[in-house]
């Protein structure tokens, strides 16, 4: 009896020393990365989620609010590869994801690979692109790997894609297909700045390339680790039916035309588990899941004409939260 609860302790302790490593490596990241993105705490929480999460994030906002910055920001953090990609209308899937040339000297086809193979990669302004060059985005955000001239490449692992999105009523712009979005785990809008952030901005010039002297606080096999940390994160029964009555309503509900898809539901319990060890628990809470789910799944579901004109999936999640009674914590 004794020695079982030595042995109980013991995997406690080693259980709270795990945790509050993780806790406080995630915490480093946060404070560098918002050393570039100022006053934007809950952006920089959410990216950082997406991040640990091992999932995509999609930016939605105006040009000039700092998105290719937080792409930045993140990658320099962890220490890892990074390309910009800037689609336009005439970008084409060789032209991301690279194609074979001939090689002279070989006397044979060589494969050259494109910006995609990175750690961290920015799509910006991804629905400036045509939809055939948007699907070639989806194998590679799906899987880890790019698949031509019948051989599938790996691509670095962790892999992270970071999309910008112009809003919609923008000219040049296409919307981005249901399938595209759905390989999105997060997505956010920034906004513009508060006052006080933005008069840094203006007072301090250096404050504008602040990005350029990030240092990493992470490697990449620490990133990896806590990744899986995240597995080990506690969901109870009670808030995985709670996931569930969330996704399926939006599936009955009239007010939506497209609910969440099961890798929504996939997503939005492993967000949960992310932002928990983002907050430094190793237990998922139900305010964890009240607060990811219109960042996971309003962007994954489609309003109903009964919905009005101008419905957003996100409020329409909202909405859902306030009519579901969640479990007791």
């Amino acid at each position: 009896m004794v020695q079982e609860a030595d042995e109980r302790g013991t995997a406690r302790a080693a259980s709270g020393t795990s945790s509050t490593a993780d806790r406080d490596s995630i915490a480093r990241v946060v404070a560098n990365v918002e050393r570039a993105v100022r006053g934007k705490r809950e952006a920089v929480e959410l990216a950082v989620t997406a991040l640990v999460a091992g999932g995509h994030l999609l930016i939605e906002d105006v040009p000039g609010t700092a998105k290719s910055t937080l792409a930045r920001a993140l990658a320099k953090s962890v220490d890892a590869s990074f390309r910009r990609v800037q689609f336009t209308a005439d970008l084409l899937p060789a032209d991301v994801l690279g194609c074979s040339v001939w090689s002279e000297r070989a006397g044979a086809f060589q494969f050259q690979r494109g910006p995609i193979f990175a750690h961290v990669v920015l799509a910006d302004e991804l629905n400036r692109a045509t939809p055939r060059t948007q699907s070639g985005l989806l194998e590679c955000m799906n899987t880890g790997a790019v698949s031509i001239d019948g051989e599938t490449r790996p691509l670095p692992s962790p892999f992270f894609v970071v999309a910008t999105q112009n809003p919609l009523e923008f000219e040049g712009t296409y919307p981005l297909p249901e399938s595209q979005l759905d390989r999105f785990l997060i997505r956010l809008r920034l906004g513009y700045p508060g006052r006080e952030a933005e008069r840094i901005l203006l007072s301090d010039p250096r404050a504008c390339d602040a990005v350029e002297d990030l240092g990493a606080v992470l490697d990449l096999d620490a990133l990896n680790a806590l990744r899986a940390s995240v597995d080990r994160v506690r969901l109870d029964d009670a808030l995985i039916d709670y996931v569930l009555d969330l996704v399926t309503r939006s599936r009955e509900d009239s007010r939506f035309l497209l609910g969440a898809s099961p890798r929504s539901s996939i997503g939005l319990a492993r967000a949960s588990r992310a932002a928990a060890l983002v907050a430094g628990r190793d237990f998922v809470v139900p305010d964890d899941i009240k607060r990811l789910a219109p960042a996971v799944l309003g962007h994954r579901v489609v309003p109903s004409p009964i919905a009005g004109d101008h419905a957003d999936g996100a409020r329409l999640v909202a909405e859902l939260l306030e009519e579901i009674p969640a479990p007791p914590r």
